[in-house]
């Protein structure tokens, strides 16, 4: 791809009519075309009412932008759908999508890998390769829309990469994707996941957007936490804790903390009171997730007796907890699996 040339999906509507009138267009030509980008238009020879003139110039300075689907694959079990997506580069990730009948769910990759190391994933095991545009997360959603005919209601940046060590263009993806005449998705319908990395979630804060956000604790404890997560050597659970008062303080949005169950290494009754004093009086709820296995580590998740009196115990603390159910267990939904398995192959 070409440094001069610009990706016009990762200009909001505004800033592509400011393109038009740089290139010596009328301001209107970038809402027409901004228009026929959303209505799935792949190159310029597809906008209809463009003159040819603006479309050899367009094709001269810019492009649409587009990602591939590699693969595709659909659970038996719970018809989610997991896709490989081609990036312009050669380089591959995964989206997944969640039909929940009353809600449609797409869950987006950040990064092409990731370099936060936790243990129990597959998406950090080959390190980083490089952070995700702005656009390149966008298109995944405009994807999938466009796969399954059906409007995707709800995005959760849980996939691959950490979205915070992407801040800049995690931040001018939530614009996009909130964008009126684009996918017009609400800032309350976006959950955003991250490991932890205090300084960002105070700027995150200070953007004063009603997102939700989602914190992986995995343990209450610093030293087992920076054992399961090598990120958390960085930041103390009472910092990323601290973080989260003043996010609260700033969006009065209730913050989710993940705690990913591992048989024997975190499941205990201990860990669930050290919880609850942890978080105690704070807007929160506690998402419990039976950790998914992978072939290259042998951390297994707890019997289901263990994880249901795990959350009873956060319960009686007066700590909201809801155990995650699983989806796409046979096509393998957890994050970084498919991929790693189709590089590998």
């Amino acid at each position: 791809m070409s440094e001069k040339r610009i990706v016009l999906k990762n200009l909001r509507e505004d800033e592509l009519k400011e393109f038009m009138v740089s290139i010596g267009e009328k301001a209107f030509r970038g809402t027409q075309v901004y228009s026929w980008i959303f209505k799935g238009a792949k190159k310029f020879e597809d906008m209809k009412n463009i003159p040819n003139s603006l479309k050899e110039k367009l094709a001269e300075n810019a492009e649409i932008g587009n990602i591939e689907v590699e693969l595709k694959l659909e659970s038996k079990i719970d018809g989610t759908k997991k896709y490989l997506f081609l990036l312009p580069d050669g380089n591959i990730i995964e989206t997944v999508m969640m039909d929940y009948g009353d809600r449609v769910t797409v869950c987006v990759s950040n990064q092409v890998g990731c370099r936060m190391g936790c243990n129990f994933c597959a998406s950090t095991l080959d390190g980083l390769m490089r952070n995700l545009e702005p656009w390149e997360i966008l298109d995944q959603i405009m994807k999938v829309e466009e796969d399954t005919g059906k409007r995707v209601s709800n995005i959760v940046m849980m996939g691959s990469g950490e979205p915070l060590d992407n801040f800049e263009n995690s931040k001018k993806f939530l614009e996009l994707v909130n964008e009126k005449n684009g996918l017009n998705i609400g800032y309350r319908h976006i959950t955003l996941s991250t490991c932890g990395i205090v300084p960002r979630i105070y700027e995150l804060a200070d953007l004063e957007l009603p997102i939700n956000l989602a914190i992986s604790l995995h343990s209450p404890y610093d030293v087992k936490r920076a054992e399961i997560m090598p990120v958390a050597k960085a930041y103390k659970i009472e910092e990323i804790v601290d973080a989260c008062r003043y996010y609260l303080k700033k969006t009065n949005r209730r913050i989710t903390f993940e705690y990913s169950l591992i048989r024997g290494v975190n499941d205990s009754e201990k860990e669930a009171d050290a919880i609850a004093a942890l978080l105690r009086g704070m807007l929160c709820h506690v998402n419990l997730i039976p950790i998914n296995e992978i072939d290259e580590k042998d951390y297994k998740k707890p019997d289901k007796v263990f994880i249901y009196k795990f959350r009873d115990r956060l319960e009686k603390h007066k700590i909201p907890a809801t155990v995650r159910i699983s989806r796409g267990a046979d096509i393998s939904g957890a994050c970084g699996q498919l991929r790693r398995k189709f590089q590998n192959k």
